[in-house]
């Protein structure tokens, strides 16, 4: 059985304050997370919350990955969500990991999107992905 993408969700516990209360750090980590993990980045959000928390997403060709911190417990929810068979999202966990400085964690792995092809391949999936400057939207291209 093969699947469109593989989705990891992820919560970080006992991770540094300072870190997960900063919007710049859990961007630039989110970033590198994608990168590292052979994703192609089409954009990013990120809100820090008064009096403390970031959320943010990345947008990925390949799917999405999205953070949500509370420094006041010391922990972090994330999901990794990754499509096809070029991206390593175990990439971008131990990264996150590492940066959150997080002590302990918990991680579920799902297969999403389950389906049979007789040939083994996935039908249909983005060969190349642009942005459109002006409209914020993205344009799927078969080469």
């Amino acid at each position: 059985m093969n699947s469109l993408g593989r989705h990891l969700l992820v919560e970080y516990y006992d991770c540094d304050v300072d870190v997960l209360d900063s919007v710049e750090i859990i961007r630039e980590a989110m970033t590198n997370a994608a990168e590292m993990a052979g994703a192609t980045i089409v954009s990013d959000t990120f809100h820090h919350f008064s009096p403390y928390g970031v959320s943010g997403v990345v947008v990925i060709a390949e799917s999405h990955l999205a953070i949500h911190t509370w420094p006041e417990h010391k922990f972090a929810a994330v999901d990794l969500f990754t499509c096809g068979d070029d991206v390593d999202p175990w990439i971008g966990f131990y990264h996150l990991k590492d940066i959150l400085k997080s002590k302990y964690f918990t991680v579920m792995e799902m297969r999403r999107g389950l389906l049979s092809a007789e040939d083994g391949k996935l039908l249909f999936k983005p060969v190349s992905v642009e942005t459109d400057q002006f409209s914020d939207k993205m344009l799927i291209k078969d080469i």
